[in-house]
């Protein structure tokens, strides 16, 4: 059951806007991603600024195209949102410049558009969101979407890619070195980096646990 108040001080808006926040049945960006980046991005909000109405709608907006992981048109889902986004916010009335600036935010916040945000509001969603991606949230996502893209959790007979290459798209715990140990390195704010710095480390530390058991 979707509670406001869960996005306080934005409890207003999110009424507003969370029917849109997510379609499809992906569990890895379902509404309880969207609160947990919601959570992230006030926080960095709190040290860096900026426009909390606008990151708001950014972030509940952020995702409100679902394009699969394996699909084609993967690269173009943070613009895609960002369209609806702007067509959303336009039907409620804010101003020309707000939706731009919310659009701006939504497209440059996915690790696949390869867009460089400009905005502080950009900054922190693509921050917020990638906070998301590591720590033991991140472990759990990325074996969920493993699972649901048909993936083996690893090689048995090579399981650190010593000898072969990198396949995360054939075994889940590649995925930790195709992309999840490099998204530390790209956070856009002091206040993202601190936070993800530890999160870094917890992915590190489960990675060496996993090897140990298997």
């Amino acid at each position: 059951m979707f509670k406001a108040e869960a996005f306080s001080p934005h409890e207003t808006l999110a009424a507003s806007l969370i029917a849109h926040a997510a379609e499809g049945d992906d569990g890895s960006h379902d509404l309880a991603h969207i609160l947990r980046v919601f959570r992230n991005a006030m926080r960095i909000h709190a040290g860096e600024g900026g426009d909390g109405r606008i990151l708001a709608a950014a972030v509940l907006l952020h995702d409100c195209v679902a394009v699969e992981k394996n699909s084609p048109l993967r690269a173009k889902a943070s613009a895609l949102a960002a369209e609806k986004a702007s067509a959303i916010l336009a039907e409620l009335g804010w101003t020309a410049a707000d939706i731009s600036a919310v659009g701006h935010a939504i497209t440059a916040h996915s690790f696949s558009a390869g867009v460089t945000p400009q905005t502080i509001e950009a900054k922190i969603l693509q921050d917020a969101d990638r906070l998301d991606a590591i720590g033991m949230v991140g472990v759990a996502r990325c074996f969920y979407i493993g699972g649901r893209m048909g993936s083996g959790l690893y090689d048995p007979f090579d399981p650190a890619a010593t000898n072969r290459p990198l396949d995360d798209k054939r075994y889940a715990i590649d995925h930790f070195q195709t992309k999840l140990f490099k998204l530390a390195d790209g956070f856009q704010t002091e206040t993202g980096r601190r936070l993800a710095a530890v999160r870094d480390q917890s992915l590190r530390d489960f990675l060496s646990a996993f090897m140990d058991e298997i």
